[in-house]
């Protein structure tokens, strides 16, 4: 009896826990193991659609960007500019449907992600150990912030982070990798000879905005945060190098900031992809490149205010 009693203390606390996760949760993805989490689940949120709602895409086509003549010279794009092979555009039209695309380039398989909620553009290494992960689009928002998964054991990652937070991977980290958003005219003018995603066989308004006037709101969608301090509108864009954060703002009065060991530059021409309707007809929101001392380019993204302050609460703002 003394045996049994003590196996019932060990086990009650495992069924609870259980019981905590969202039937939902347990229903599309089976295989998880919610018992192995780093954050609080009770964080997260359903964004809408469930696991997959949000088509993640795979091998993509690409066409040389000399070919491409359905885009418009201020339309956004992701750049991945990889020693071995031609830089790659990946249209935000087509990231802002799908906000996933798992890629190979020169060899190195990679993710494309776009979190349209917080503006986050970064793009990972997909290897992690000698495996190599395949990621979708779960359904599920922390801070705002889409929370991918890996096909393989079915973790969940805070895109935001490159970092597991659910699963038989949490704690895992994802290496982010070097690039940048640019207007379809400045990359076909810095390589010519590039390639270009070819648009998807998939029945989305490709081209058009379904988050209008997102990026002018007074707040976030599904975010139950803090705000940004120093009086920072919480959906102004800010330069994110590491954990320190430059407010787009400043970095465009100035046009080139040097401190911290690195360099940033703006220039205008490129149209916000949250803006209005036609995201060709977006307002100029410009195209930021930072670099360190020695002119080499560096890893970092764009978020809104609020997501760089809910994942780098400590993180340092560059506002002098």
């Amino acid at each position: 009896m003394r045996v049994l009693f003590s196996l019932f203390l060990f086990v009650l606390p495992m069924m609870a826990m259980a019981q905590s996760v969202p039937r939902d949760w347990q229903r599309e993805f089976p295989n998880a193991d919610f018992t192995n989490a780093i954050i609080d689940l009770s964080e997260i949120m359903s964004g809408g659609p469930p696991r997959d709602g949000i088509p993640a895409l795979s091998d993509p086509q690409m066409i040389f960007a000399s070919d491409e003549d359905g885009l418009s010279a201020r339309e956004p794009v992701m750049v991945l500019a990889l020693e071995g092979s031609p830089a790659r555009a990946y249209p935000l039209r087509y990231l802002t449907w799908h906000e996933i695309v798992n890629d190979v380039v020169a060899g190195q398989p990679v993710a494309v992600t776009y979190c349209p909620l917080c503006n986050t553009g970064m793009v990972f290494d997909r290897r992690l150990g000698d495996r190599v992960l395949t990621f979708g689009v779960s359904g599920r928002l922390r801070h705002s912030d889409m929370i991918m998964y890996d096909a393989e054991t079915e973790s969940w990652w805070q895109q935001a982070l490159g970092q597991a937070v659910v699963g038989t991977l949490a704690g895992e980290h994802l290496t982010q990798l070097v690039s940048w958003m640019d207007s379809w005219e400045a990359y076909r003018n810095e390589f010519p000879d590039g390639l270009v995603m070819v648009e998807p066989r998939s029945p989305r308004r490709y081209g058009f905005n379904p988050y209008v006037g997102y990026d002018s709101s007074s707040q976030p969608f599904l975010y139950r945060g803090e705000n940004p301090p120093h009086d920072i509108h919480p959906l102004a864009r800010v330069v994110r190098v590491g954990t320190r954060a430059w407010p787009l703002e400043r970095l465009r009065e100035a046009g080139t900031i040097s401190e911290a060991g690195v360099t940033l530059t703006w220039t205008g021409g490129q149209a916000s992809a949250l803006d209005t309707r036609a995201i060709a007809d977006g307002r100029d929101v410009g195209t930021v490149r930072v670099s360190d001392a020695g002119g080499a380019s560096v890893v970092y993204d764009m978020p809104f205010a609020f997501a760089f302050h809910a994942f780098h609460p400590d993180g340092e703002w560059m506002i002098n």
